[in-house]
């Protein structure tokens, strides 16, 4: 499953980044790395991007990025 699968207020855990090294280095500097649990709080109506939480800071995202991390989906800690 992929980040841009989880619906609003799931949870995952991120198992891989498969994509260029400098979108890899962009996500890492947003602390989006290998076993970083998400929250997605919003999908835009058209789903073009998605608001995240990882690590207590939020950060929105394009579709066509999410798409390239693997999650396993999680139940959220509270």
């Amino acid at each position: 499953m992929y980040l841009n699968e989880l619906a609003k207020n799931e949870c995952g855990k991120i198992i891989s980044i498969s994509c260029t090294d400098k979108l890899k280095a962009r996500l890492n500097s947003f602390g989006i790395t290998r076993n970083s649990e998400v929250l997605v709080i919003e999908q835009t109506l058209s789903k073009n991007t998605i608001e995240i939480k990882v690590n207590n800071t939020k950060i929105a995202l394009r579709n066509s990025e999410a798409k390239y991390i693997e999650v396993e989906k999680k139940t959220c800690k509270n």
